[in-house]
């Protein structure tokens, strides 16, 4: 890894989607939310207050209305962040908000209409562009997985049987961070290859039907996209970049008074607020800055978003709002949320090898040296030339001021010279004169139709071969070139939209700094209007902080009392399961299943361990004790006898006998040597065994 010791911030984008049909029709005219694009602010007017009540302002990275377009949202401010992943760095997108306020629109969009295509389409039209459009001697791999978090279980959206398998595990490595134990992964070609692995995804992804949205995403899905590009270094050997992009699409908050669920559509609710509250425990962690510890071990979702929060990689987050006055207070805890989140540091390193990031230091480092070298001789350079100067410059002064009178008499007799030959040129001239101004003006005249026709023969050819193909080149080259000079283009605009979003901010604040600085006073009248100006204003502001004090003091006791509506739900439901345990389970079936359990720290939960070892099964089956759990009688001393010999699979557990029938016919010459047998028969032949090989005997164990 590079050791590049820069941070910055997360990105905070805000998106607000406009009023549905439903709320249009139920609630009162217009939404809650203003939206001041140019200073990238969110206002907030609370419905239930009074109209003196001052409304709330949030600052942002960028805000975006109900009338913007998907694409503004991806060139502004996404394709920095994908530009920085074909680099080397890893980048993280994760839409946050409430339950249907737009983040799988934003996501995902539309994907057969162009203009309501999502970041996710988009992100895959822009990784495999620049690989077609990357130099020779690069080679990308791009490999890309699905998963979903569903009930705190994680699930791999490629795999057929996801369902039926336990979910996946999470670990960690001191390399690549967490990452997810045996998740599938699939090299992709091209852009159809890659969307056709996310279309499988969404097939297999759990979604379900509430009262707030008919397509309710009822997990948290994460797109996990890795580029590897390989292209030779100064040293002539192949240095390898890796960039991950994770893009995430979580699940809503949601109220159940509100959504309506219930079994377990009510269960999968109470899993999604919590693993988004641990996410809101660990931004407010970060942003506060003054905690020591971080609880991303609380959900399976902060382990997974541990390296986007805090970690080694540039993150966007996309908050989006519901408009309705119905949702005020959700969509003021995602705005303090999101505030929250900007104050987050990253420290983002591109994923290298050591050794090509200790390299390419030493490049930077001997460049800066080689350049401070250059300047310092050009000042020495400077120097001598300005001393040498003023040596001439003392020496030359005493000479000067003798040359000067004798200057002066030579200067006055050449003007006078001078002032002759020129009134005698002057004569001549007049005679000539209007022949040359004649001679004069066609000349210019006919230079200037010259270059009128030049002018004109440049235009039509260079629009000419606008039109035409130059030899050598084919129309997709030439398409290409047209599509990377707009992409270009489109860029620049954004970059510049942002630049003055950023500068207009920071006047903004400096105006509020220096306005005192700038004020001056005729007369005390006019200074005690602005100083109750300026009054009123912080009153104002007051005003503000104490109604954000008491907002959060309500918030806080509505989430203790719903902790504790909860608290109390699992008591009960834990006690009604300690009475099914005490009254219904033996004790001794009860010691064996608490014998199984052991702890996972790095899960940080109980596991059961396997009956039989899958490493050492057939071995364990052999040392099974005699009343063993599924047999139907206890192993009689006969039984083990018989297993030893190999016994029969059907009658292992079973004390019966196994007797084989005898199919061989026997045959003349057998039954004649049996009756001599019997008519010879002495009392020792009697008890003495057959001798005849002849006879076929049953056998048995």
């Amino acid at each position: 890894m590079s050791k590049n010791k820069s941070s910055e911030s997360v990105k905070v984008v805000v998106r607000c989607r406009p009023l549905n049909r439903k709320e249009e029709s139920s609630g009162p005219v217009g939404g809650i939310v203003q939206m001041d694009l140019r200073l990238g602010q969110v206002i907030l007017r609370n419905p239930r207050a009074s109209p003196s009540e001052p409304q709330k302002t949030f600052t942002f990275d960028a805000v975006y209305d109900g009338n913007s377009k998907q694409r503004d949202l991806y060139d502004e401010s996404v394709r920095p962040l994908i530009d920085s992943v074909l680099a080397g760095f890893n980048g993280t997108i994760f839409a946050y908000g409430q339950t249907g306020t737009g983040k799988t629109y934003t996501m995902q969009g539309a994907w057969l209409d162009p203009e309501k295509r999502g970041v996710i389409p988009n992100a895959f039209d822009h990784i495999f562009t620049h690989i077609s459009r990357s130099q020779s001697d690069k080679q990308y791999l791009v490999r890309a997985s699905y998963l979903e978090i569903y009930r705190e279980e994680i699930r791999d959206l490629l795999d057929p049987n996801h369902s039926s398998t336990r979910g996946l595990d999470l670990r960690e490595s001191p390399e690549t961070g967490v990452y997810v134990q045996d998740l599938t992964s699939c090299v992709c070609k091209s852009i159809k290859e890659i969307e056709e692995v996310m279309n499988v995804g969404n097939q297999a992804r759990v979604v379900g039907a509430t009262d707030m949205n008919e397509h309710s995403s009822r997990s948290h899905a994460l797109f996990l996209i890795t580029v590897e590009c390989s292209q030779p270094g100064p040293d002539g050997r192949k240095h390898i970049r890796v960039g991950r992009l994770n893009l995430v699409d979580l699940a809503g908050s949601e109220r159940q008074a509100k959504t309506g669920v219930h079994g377990e559509r009510l269960k999968e609710a109470a899993k999604i607020n919590l693993s988004l509250s641990a996410l809101g425990n660990v931004i407010s962690a970060l942003a506060d800055g003054r905690s020591g510890h971080v609880p991303y071990r609380d959900s399976k979702l902060t382990r997974l978003l541990q390296d986007s929060l805090g970690g080694n990689a540039k993150t966007v987050m996309v908050a989006t709002l519901g408009p309705a006055p119905a949702h005020y207070d959700e969509t003021l805890t995602t705005l303090r949320y999101a505030n929250r989140a900007k104050n987050i540091q990253n420290q983002p390193k591109v994923n290298e090898d050591p050794k090509d990031a200790l390299l390419r230091e030493f490049q930077k480092e001997i460049a800066r040296l080689k350049a401070q070298l250059n300047h310092r001789r050009w000042r020495s350079k400077q120097k001598k030339e300005q001393v040498d100067c003023e040596d001439w410059g003392r020496d030359s002064d005493e000479e000067m001021e003798d040359e000067e009178e004798a200057v002066e008499t030579e200067t006055d007799d050449y003007v006078k010279l001078e002032e002759q030959r020129l009134e005698r040129e002057k004569e001549a001239i007049t005679e000539d004169q209007f022949l040359l101004v004649e001679e004069k003006q066609k000349l210019l005249g006919d230079l200037r139709k010259e270059q009128e026709a030049t002018e004109q023969l440049t235009a039509k050819y260079k629009a000419m071969e606008s039109k035409l193909l130059v030899g050598g080149k084919n129309i997709m080259d030439h398409t290409n070139e047209q599509q990377k000079m707009l992409e270009v283009k489109r860029q620049e605009i954004a970059e510049q939209t942002r630049k003055e979003r950023e500068i207009q901010q920071q006047m903004l604040v400096q105006d509020e700094e220096t306005v005192e600085l700038r004020e001056t006073f005729t007369s005390l009248q006019q200074e005690v209007e602005a100083k109750t100006k300026k009054l009123k204003k912080l009153y104002s502001k007051l005003q503000c902080i104490k109604a954000e004090i008491k907002d959060m003091n309500d918030e806080h006791v509505g989430s203790r009392q719903e902790l504790e509506q909860t608290q109390n739900e699992l008591t009960r439901e834990l006690k009604f399961k300690y009475l099914i345990i005490e009254n219904f389970i033996p004790p001794e079936e009860k010691n064996k299943i608490m014998n199984r359990l052991t702890f996972d720290p790095e899960e940080d939960q109980w596991n059961f361990q396997p009956l039989v070892p899958a490493q050492s099964k057939f071995s364990q089956m052999k040392k099974r004790p005699t009343s063993a759990v599924g047999y139907k009688r206890p192993i009689s001393q006969y039984a083990r006898v018989a297993i030893a010999m190999g016994a029969h699979s059907r009658f292992r557990a079973e004390n019966i006998m196994f007797l084989e029938l005898d199919m061989c016919p026997p045959n003349p010459s057998s039954l004649d040597c049996l009756a001599e047998a019997a008519t010879n028969q002495t009392p020792s032949q009697e008890n003495s065994p057959t001798r005849n090989r002849d006879i076929h005997k049953s056998s048995s164990w």
